[in-house]
């Protein structure tokens, strides 16, 4: 005989799939599950429920298991406290934490529920002082640990809480490709159009994820619009899309091919000479401040006081002044400007993409444009589930994007 947990999973578990991938779960770790009980939905809306005993060989095992089926929201029955463990080490988390979903998520901790204040995957929840004198629960990415920090350990006393959703609840699908899709893409724009719309209507902020596909195609027009509409509130990108817009804005060109013709006699030194020119200006913002850059999307951004967070890779040339260079400290500053957030674009970008899904919590639909099927796939398996990818060529999709949201851009 191993050791027994009773969890309870609900929602829309037959047409959604969920049941099966939680049956499956149990097998891959090496688990064994008895369906107690099975409450099946009868109209189309109505959710079903599981209640299931699962079996592990050993506490370790049952806990990572546990761990494992919250990501799928499912729950162990019974009001059970947390368990906590100090950290003994700055940068690492003790043994057998608590890894943490970007679901809405709250902790039970002496005899109460706490929520935890910021959702993010991949983290552990580092419990300490409100301001008040009572408890406060929050993520902790591994490298902000510091020792001393009581951390959650095991998955007893916490709870998730998967957002709800219909079956045919059109704008956010699970993550999937669109590319296939009988609709029209013009239907698909005008639905991410009206979810931009409505949240900006309760005054949350629109995030956007770009890669430097966006200046290749030639949809740097569109995005000036869309920033200048009022539907950009901050974008995260890399070196690439700055320089890239930057040297377009210079000298006409995307990596030294005219983004409107062909590619020009040593058009390649553009690049280079486009960062050199915003080094010696000192930033981004001090370029346009000084007249140096008059166009384009970075332009824009500054110009319109809009927030941008450009981190960089090994591969980088430069870099721009304004790239994080040191990954975790371009970690802390996309963070920093997630709050507030309701609605995320990811454009023609997988890395960033991955990254931005990893700290926004569930509740943020995400709308992930790529002409890469690989690329809006690859959030689906890193656990993302609050979005839908659409395979299309980023330039017409940002085109279209335009034409819905801004009145005034046919004549742009």
């Amino acid at each position: 005989m191993g050791v027994r947990e009773t969890i309870e999973v609900t929602g829309h578990l037959m047409d959604s799939g969920i049941l099966s991938r939680v049956l499956d779960d149990i097998r891959d770790y090496g688990g064994d599950y008895v369906i107690e009980q099975f409450d099946v939905g009868h109209d189309a809306h109505d959710p079903s429920s599981a209640r299931i005993v699962i079996e592990a060989e050993d506490d370790a095992s049952l806990q990572r298991l546990l761990m494992r089926l919250q990501t799928r929201g499912v729950n162990p029955i019974g009001e059970r406290e947390a368990a906590l463990a100090t950290a003994d080490r700055d940068g690492v988390l003790p043994d057998g934490f608590y890894s943490t979903t970007n679901l809405e998520t709250r902790v039970r901790l002496d005899g109460a529920w706490h929520p935890v204040e910021n959702p993010e995957m991949d983290c552990g929840l580092v419990v300490d002082e409100s301001d008040d004198g009572g408890l406060r629960v929050r993520t902790v990415p591994m490298a902000d640990v510091s020792e001393g920090m009581r951390i959650v350990v095991g998955a007893a006393g916490i709870e998730v809480v998967v957002p709800s959703q219909a079956p045919t609840s059109d704008a956010f699908a699970s993550v999937g490709t669109d590319g296939g899709s009988d609709r029209p893409q013009t239907v698909i724009v005008r639905q991410v159009a009206d979810g931009m719309k409505r949240v900006r209507a309760e005054g949350k902020r629109l995030l956007w994820v770009a890669g430097p596909g966006i200046v290749h195609t030639g949809a740097v027009p569109a995005m000036v619009a869309l920033v200048r509409g009022g539907y950009v509130d901050v974008l995260f990108a890399g070196n690439a899309l700055a320089t890239y817009d930057i040297e377009s804005a210079l000298y006409g060109t995307s990596l030294g091919v005219d983004v409107a013709t062909h590619g020009l006699e040593h058009g390649h030194e553009h690049h280079v000479r486009a960062l050199n020119t915003i080094r010696k200006a000192g930033s981004i913002g001090d370029a346009v401040a000084t007249g140096v850059l008059t166009s384009g999307i970075m332009h824009a951004l500054v110009t319109h006081e809009k927030r941008y967070v450009l981190v960089g890779s090994v591969r980088d040339d430069g870099p721009l002044p304004d790239v994080h260079t040191d990954v975790i400290e371009g970690q802390r500053a996309m963070r920093a400007e997630v709050a507030g957030v309701g609605y995320c674009l990811m454009m023609a970008t997988q890395l960033h993409s991955v990254a931005t899904a990893n700290i926004l919590p569930a509740t943020v639909p995400i709308v992930c444009v790529d002409i890469n099927p690989s690329t809006v796939t690859k959030l689906a398996d890193r656990g993302t589930s609050q979005g839908r990818g659409i395979v299309t060529d980023v330039g017409l999709f940002l085109e279209q994007l335009a034409l819905e949201l801004v009145a005034d851009y046919r004549r742009t």
